[in-house]
């Protein structure tokens, strides 16, 4: 059985009622498109179901100091910058690039509380682009871990996504795993982290969410 998440649940209803109509009217009008018509739409329908699957992903090892991957996708930038939002220092940045096949569900990369969260209006360039982080509809969440270490999160929206979803609230608290957003078809998801934090992946890797350790903090 898979599971829907809930942003996905009334495209996922929608999807199946609009098919069956129009297959049932294809059948009964004795088209000769209704084979045709039906698997085409069949395969959009499944697509859909694919996109906004949310699957079970229990930390393996749960440890506040590993940072988990708050996505799936693609490691597409690994370098060090200048974050000018919140911290206004060098930071080491990780992103990760979600096409629209990947797992789109965002998750808290440790447990914490949540310290700032500011939704930021913008283009709607491709989400691998360079300037994508910095012009493009975006969200950013920082969190605070309990010893005061703070990292943050930008979700960023690609050519395809209109629509940014984030349930983080400043001084809410959460647990490492839990889902903070979710960004419709086709997006990247940039983390800030401290310069002493040990990054633990490299470029191209695909990496899957609470599944794969970014970085390693002290």
């Amino acid at each position: 059985m898979i599971n829907i998440h809930r942003e996905g649940k009334i495209w996922v209803i929608a999807g199946l009622a609009t098919y069956a109509a129009l297959a049932a009217l294809l059948y009964f009008s004795h088209s000769a498109f209704f084979w045709p018509v039906v698997v085409v739409a069949g395969v959009a329908f499944l697509l859909i179901v694919n996109f906004f699957r949310n699957p079970p992903r229990p930390i393996p090892v749960p440890d506040d100091h590993l940072v988990y991957a708050p996505a799936d996708g693609k490691i597409v930038v690994i370098e060090t910058v200048d974050e000018d939002e919140y911290f206004h220092q060098p930071c080491r940045m990780v992103s990760i690039f979600m096409n629209p096949l990947n797992v789109h569900v965002n998750r808290y990369p440790f447990s914490g509380t949540v310290s700032y969260a500011q939704y930021h209006p913008g283009r709607y360039l491709a989400a691998w682009h360079p300037k994508s982080s910095l012009e493009n509809e975006r969200n950013t969440v920082v969190i605070r871990r309990t010893d005061g270490v703070e990292v943050l999160m930008r979700q960023v929206a690609g050519a395809l996504a209109r629509r940014i979803c984030n349930y983080a609230v400043r001084g809410n608290s959460f647990k490492q795993g839990e889902d903070f957003g979710f960004i419709k078809f086709g997006s990247r998801v940039d983390i800030y982290l401290p310069l002493q934090a040990e990054i633990r992946v490299h470029m191209d890797q695909r990496v899957k969410g609470n599944n794969d350790v970014i970085a390693h903090l002290p």
